[in-house]
């Protein structure tokens, strides 16, 4: 390989990690840094540092984009906690998407386009759903009003009187995304200030 050939490779170091940096979607600046590895890993082989390039590609790209994907998926959901009333049988997540139907579609819709995703967690009692928000079990809680429940039993209870559901959120950013997108008025929304309920997710 002549020397002008290792200067354009070379040249792609910079390149690449200008565009991890800037990146917005996580997984795609899970590729670029594999690429950015990868580019790396040649250039080590190329100067003649075989046992470098073998380390980086072991390490700086494949452990490495493991460890980041294991860390991007799981920072990016929504633990959202939900209140199912069954008796003492803890309900599927089936039931509980029937059950908060329209609200669900409504926040994946939102969380998607900042590549989070919703994953529920439902409580069989109002106190085990309230302490899994204060021990930081759950991001955010999502139970039916008391109307809501009443309207289910009697139809002639006009349904704009009050939201159907009741959303608390004890992150600050979370709270800010759902209060502004949020389109749909069957739910309030509370902000639960805990104990460095200000920390990142």
């Amino acid at each position: 390989m002549n020397q002008s050939d290792i200067y354009v490779i070379i040249a792609l170091l910079p390149l690449a990690a200008c565009m991890l940096v800037f990146q917005v979607n996580p997984y795609h600046a899970l590729v670029i840094r594999g690429i950015l590895g990868a580019v790396a890993a040649l250039v080590y082989a190329v100067l003649g540092a075989a046992d470098v390039a073998l380390t980086e590609a072991l390490v700086g790209t494949m452990l490495a984009i493991t460890l980041y994907a294991v860390a991007v998926r799981s920072s990016l959901t929504l633990r959202l906690g939900v209140l199912e009333e069954s008796g003492d049988k803890v309900p599927t997540k089936e039931e509980v998407e029937q059950h908060f139907g329209e609200l669900m579609n409504d926040l994946r819709r939102i969380f998607s386009k900042h590549y989070m995703r919703v994953e529920l967690v439902p409580y069989t009692d109002q106190q085990a759903l309230h302490r899994a928000l204060m021990e930081k079990e759950v991001h955010a809680t999502c139970t039916r009003s008391h109307l809501s429940e009443l309207e289910h039993q009697d139809p002639t209870v006009p349904e704009s009187e009050t939201p159907s559901y009741h959303t608390a959120t004890r992150v600050q950013r979370l709270y800010d995304i759902i209060r502004t997108e949020l389109s749909s008025a069957a739910t309030h929304l509370t902000y639960i200030n805990t104990p460095d309920s200000g920390e990142k997710h």
